[in-house]
This record gives C-alpha cells, sequence and structure tokens, in this order.
C-alpha cells in the first residue's frame, strides 16, 4: 500500500528564492540529492503540463536511477504540485508532490507533502533522504552571495 510522508522547514530566505530553487534545473542538481549521491538533470520544461527527468547517482557504486514527471500546478511564490515516476519497474505508481511556499517573518516556511510513495522505499528512508536534501537548500537559498 503506498504511503504519504508530510515534511516542514523554516528557511531564512525569500520565497522567491526558495521557489526558483525548485525550478530551476542548475539549483535542483545543487540541493536536490541526498548525501552520497550526485543529481543531474536531463530535462526540465517549468510549465504546467510541462514535464522533468532527473536521475541520481551513487558516488560509492556508480549506480544510478532516474525518475520523472509533469507540472500540475505552479502557482509562483506559494505552491508547486507535480507527479513523479521512478523508470524502476520494482518502483511501480506515481507520487504527487506538494511544495507549500508561505512567507513568514523569518524567511519561507516550507511544507512538502509527498504521497503515493510506493511501499517498498521505506516511509524513514524518504525522510531521511528529504532532510539531508533540505539542509542542501538552505545552504543554497539562505546564503545571500553580494
Amino acid at each position: 500500500m503506498p504511503h504519504t510522508i508530510t515534511l516542514h522547514r523554516v528557511l531564512k530566505a525569500p520565497a522567491e528564492r526558495v521557489y526558483r530553487a525548485f525550478l530551476d534545473a542548475d539549483a535542483l542538481a545543487k540541493w536536490m540529492s541526498p548525501n552520497g549521491f550526485t543529481a543531474k538533470v536531463h530535462h526540465l520544461d517549468a510549465k504546467v503540463g510541462g514535464g522533468f527527468r532527473i536521475s541520481f547517482t551513487n558516488f560509492s557504486n556508480g549506480q544510478s536511477h532516474a525518475f520523472g514527471g509533469t507540472y500540475l500546478e505552479l502557482l509562483p511564490n506559494e505552491r508547486l504540485r507535480y507527479t513523479d515516476q521512478f523508470e524502476d519497474p520494482s518502483l511501480p505508481g506515481t507520487i504527487e508532490v506538494t511544495i507549500s511556499i508561505k512567507p513568514v517573518s523569518l524567511g519561507t516556511d516550507l511544507r512538502i507533502e509527498q504521497a503515493g510513495i510506493p511501499d517498498v522505499i521505506p516511509a524513514e528512508a524518504c525522510y531521511v533522504g528529504w532532510q539531508e536534501s533540505l539542509l542542501l537548500l538552505g545552504k543554497l537559498v539562505e546564503t545571500q552571495v553580494e
């Protein structure tokens, strides 16, 4: 039975910068992969109905897995909703990801819901992967380079 995870984080960065980090191919390649992996964005068409394809490569053993999806909703600086599907047939189904972004006094309140995760992927693995990625996202968007 597929499952759902939710994450929450407050980032000391403006909502626009956080939103952009989810739709800029170079930014995604920098922050999205969890520890021990590299990321490559093969395609990204950031519009409703547009799609993306990304692969993560295990730096230790060189094994890669790819996934992609379609953008369902893009409300600038507020919300992104997209589908996600693994290319590996042993990870079936469609995941729906909702990213909610809200300006707050210290920066941006970020909430992520990932629904429909294949049951062969433990929920705790998703939490750990996202937590590692969100640390990298923070380093990217919270740093103001003049």
